[in-house]
């Protein structure tokens, strides 16, 4: 059975339901053990302090930065918490966008998002309002000791959380030589038509430069600090009362399933009917060649 590998709250406005995360891939790759060529035998790793050669135990291991060579910043795991000690245990949708929008490039790891006790029928009402509504909710959270954008997706009975790239961690394509003989290359109008009509139909104002990664930020921030000899103060989350699961009916931004017009379904049906006949009109051409 499925383990939930992290618990909090997804939040929007006012409307908080608890989750729970789980994985969504179960990676298939060969895996190997490092093996002694003389005997065959199992290649141990430890822990060795570099200065003494004494193993370290586990429990005497700590985070370091390296600043300078052989300077390092020691940082704690209670003073990463308490950059942000709300988002560690929340997922806070920022924004409601068409899935169309989002680059394929920036998809990172997906996971399974369920609800939590107490929070199924809010789950539903949010899963349906976002099928019908064709939208992706955009939302950042922080797991482990990294900030993450993540898209929010209603695929079948379950919301898909897919962790995203931040702006600046993408390569630019500048940098790949083989792409400047793309300039070389020619096409005729009809050719340009099909392609410019399959953008159009697929084009719309996702920024993914707007999103930054600010705890990444406050990290290199602390680290900064305490390299100049700041004494950081640590600060823990409020323990905060526990307090009923709202009915998401009763949020206004939030359409109810039956609210969605007829015409939204049907246009995107239509565009969709007309995106699989531009890609195969363009696949007939390149089997030309």
């Amino acid at each position: 059975m499925a383990r939930a590998i992290w618990s909090g709250t997804l939040t929007f406005g006012l409307v908080t339901i608890p989750v729970k995360l789980y994985p969504a891939v179960q990676r298939k790759a060969v895996r190997f053990n490092q093996l002694d060529g003389e005997d065959n035998s199992r290649i141990q790793q430890r822990r060795v302090n570099s200065s003494t050669g004494e193993e370290v135990p586990y429990d005497r291991l700590v985070k370091g930065y390296e600043i300078s060579p052989d300077r390092y910043v020691v940082i704690t795991q209670e003073e990463l918490d308490s950059l942000d000690p709300v988002r560690a245990r929340t997922i806070e949708i920022e924004d409601f966008v068409d899935g169309g929008e989002i680059d394929p490039i920036l998809y990172d790891t997906t996971y399974y998002l369920a609800p939590g006790a107490g929070g199924a029928k809010p789950y539903r009402l949010l899963l349906d309002a976002m099928r019908e509504s064709g939208r992706v909710g955009i939302a950042r959270v922080v797991l482990r000791t990294k900030e993450y954008l993540v898209a929010l997706r209603p695929t079948g009975g379950a919301l898909q959380l897919t962790t995203l790239l931040f702006a600046d961690e993408v390569v630019d394509p500048a940098g790949v030589e083989e792409l400047e003989a793309v300039g070389e290359a020619e096409t005729n109008a009809r050719e340009l038509g099909i392609a410019e009509q399959l953008i159009g139909s697929l084009a719309g104002p996702f920024e993914p430069g707007r999103y930054t990664d600010e705890y990444r930020a406050r990290v290199l921030d602390l680290i900064e600090r305490k390299a100049q000899g700041e004494q950081i103060e640590v600060v823990t989350a409020p323990q905060e009362a526990a307090s009923p699961v709202p009915d998401l009916m009763s949020a206004p931004h939030l359409p109810a399933p039956w609210e969605a017009p007829h015409n939204t379904r049907a246009s995107g049906s239509q565009r969709s009917s007309f995106t699989v006949r531009l890609l195969a009109a363009i696949s007939a051409w390149l089997a030309r060649f």
